[in-house]
């Protein structure tokens, strides 16, 4: 079957997937799942699609869309798609002002939103609303409910099926399918906009980088506003794959066991915070079984792909899975086989050891501008190589400058940014080669991201240091949370911590040492030296120049509700370095 637009996705539901009771769920406050089949959703998005039309919404007209994972968000979007409007994405997280920015230069003419706080948020600048309605899925005062939406579109589908019919006729593949506007952390939202063959060429490129079964679950808690969710939320629709969508990021281990997903995507934070609590649990056995527990996380440390430690390892191997990575693939679910990380650089050890314990874990690269693959690990012998991110995609092309960018080109890339011809000119030369922006280098097929061009800083004595790549170390210790490499224009480079209180708190009852608050235990001289010991051993391994020289604890975590992190769990540099000054100055004020 030709898939050409998105869209077109649908026709291949209804042929191939028509059987799926459970094509699209999500978890109710109380109670179970609530599950729409394969021909609830075709015929919900029809009807999202009637209802547009019979409001007045004509071909090209731009529909925000501000809410959480859910089924009628698809909807919404392949219902947008058949009337010809244009869907922009909103993080339901988004501040105030770039809100207001984003609803005016779309030139949006609808809005659905998912909650009554969302709302509210609209409200504020009342006033100055350019669209004609607001539509929200759960019960709004002042905005129309979705349910009467949809019945709208219900009433009046036959008078406007043709119409549809005729607008999807006169979709080309090199249409524009969405706009997604980015963070802004770096200034005003840039709008990227992305077009069906954008999407559609990166979803038939990865298809097969696991062999997947239509009779699979995934469980989905990233968020769809982003390009990384979105692009694998389509990819498991046009592979028929179930879709559960989590309750939110603290439901996870809940909702894992609850769905036993066969597969899912995250970012290295979640990696990173599922880790830390198997670690937590091995380290609270006792006996002969800490022991087993600790023989086996060594032998994960050390897993090599494709049977390369020999035969003696994979024996030891399959030993330890019987007593130990059997439970941690349980604490996923149970049927848990494959894992894909992008978002950030993922800690290599973190691969090994899920890998080992029979969950491969593939760490992908990509950007909003490339919708978002470019390279990606994949299933089979010599496919998959830790610390890199895969080979790159076909039809796409790489290479490197000489100053070590990532260029792109291929059928992924980006239209350009909506109504900002300047900015699109300065990442998309004359010759359609993509700038990244990030820091690369080959080795074999393999492309291995080395830092971000514009977080490489520039140390007083003339040295560049690679943030990443030491905070990616530096996040192997226990004690260690979240980090940030600081030093720019200053003599050395170190770090603001922000420690692991989840772990140190099972530390603490097993030293007797009493506290009361994370601000009292980050000036503990005890949890100090145990964080400057890693430091030191870490920097034996560094240039002298990259070593970190001295560390500041903070007691407060960074999130993305506290502005501090993206909605993909990124570092917002500017931010953290804004509100942790006082910090900043201590560490840089003491001559060295």
């Amino acid at each position: 079957m030709q898939i050409n637009r998105v869209f077109d996705i649908l026709t291949k539901i209804e042929a191939d997937f028509s059987y799926k009771t459970d094509l699209l769920c999500s978890k109710e406050k109380k109670g179970g799942w609530r599950c729409f089949t394969a021909a609830d959703f075709v015929a919900n998005t029809n009807y999202v699609a009637a209802a547009l039309i019979q409001k007045g919404i004509k071909p090209g007209d731009k529909i925000a869309l501000i809410s959480n994972n859910r089924p009628e968000w698809n909807f919404v979007d392949y219902g947008c798609q058949q009337a010809g409007a244009i869907l922009v994405p909103v993080y339901p997280t988004i501040s105030q002002t770039d809100l207001q920015f984003i609803l005016k230069h779309a030139e949006i003419k609808a809005v659905f939103i998912s909650t009554p706080d969302l709302f509210k948020k609209l409200l504020v600048f009342r006033n100055e609303w350019s669209f004609d309605f607001v539509c929200s899925f759960n019960e709004t005062e002042g905005a129309a409910s979705f349910s009467s939406f949809t019945e709208t579109g219900k009433q009046h589908y036959n008078e406007h099926k043709a119409e549809i019919e005729k607008i999807k006729r006169n979709i080309k593949p090199d249409d524009l399918l969405s706009i997604l506007y980015t963070s802004g952390t770096t200034g005003t939202p840039k709008g990227v906009m992305i077009s069906h063959r954008n999407l559609i060429s990166n979803i038939q490129a990865v298809e097969d980088f696991v062999p997947f079964e239509s009779s699979w679950r995934n469980l989905s808690f990233l968020p769809l506003n982003h390009i990384y969710e979105r692009m694998f939320n389509t990819l498991m629709l046009y592979l028929g794959v179930s879709i559960y969508y989590a309750q939110g990021l603290e439901t996870i281990p809940e909702n894992l066991k609850e769905v036993k997903p066969e597969m899912f995507v995250t970012v290295p934070r979640l990696m990173e915070r599922m880790f830390d609590k198997i670690l937590s649990k091995g380290h609270r056995l006792k006996g002969i079984k800490k022991k087993i527990f600790d023989w086996a996380l060594e032998l994960s440390l050390k897993y090599e792909p494709d049977g390369a430690n020999g035969f003696i390892y994979e024996l030891k191997r399959k030993i330890a899975d019987k007593l130990v990575y059997s439970k941690w693939r349980e604490a996923l679910g149970g049927n848990i086989m494959y894992v894909a990380s992008g978002g950030a650089a993922l800690q290599p050890r973190l691969a090994r050891s899920f890998s080992c314990a029979g969950i491969l874990t593939l760490q992908g690269y990509g950007l909003t501008e490339t919708s978002p693959v470019v390279a990606v690990g994949k299933e089979g012998k010599g496919n998959n190589k830790f610390g890199y991110v895969g080979a790159v995609i076909e039809d796409v092309t790489v290479k490197i400058a000489e100053d070590g960018e990532i260029l792109v080109k291929g059928p992924n890339v980006m239209l350009g940014y909506y109504k900002n011809p300047e900015a699109t000119a300065e990442v998309i030369d004359s010759e359609g080669w993509f700038h990244t922006g990030d820091i690369g280098v080959f080795e074999g097929k393999f492309l291995k991201i080395t830092d971000r061009k514009k977080e490489i800083f520039k140390t007083s004595s003339g040295k560049y240091i690679a943030p990443l790549v030491l905070e990616n170390k530096l996040k192997e210790c226990r004690f260690v949370e979240q980090c940030m490499v600081i030093g720019e224009g200053q003599k050395f480079a170190s770090a603001l911590i922000v420690p692991s209180f989840e772990y140190i708190k099972e530390w603490c009852g097993e030293k007797g040492i009493a506290f009361t608050s994370n601000s009292e235990i980050i000036h503990n001289a005890d949890l100090k030296k145990e964080i400057n010991t890693f430091i030191r051993e870490l920097n034996k391994t560094l240039a002298p120049y990259e070593q970190l020289k001295r560390a500041e604890l903070l007691s407060t975590p960074w999130s993305i509700d506290g502005g501090e992190m993206t909605p993909k769990m990124s570092l917002k540099r500017k931010v953290i370095s804004e509100k942790n000054k006082e910090a900043f100055e201590k560490i840089f004020s003491v001559e060295d």
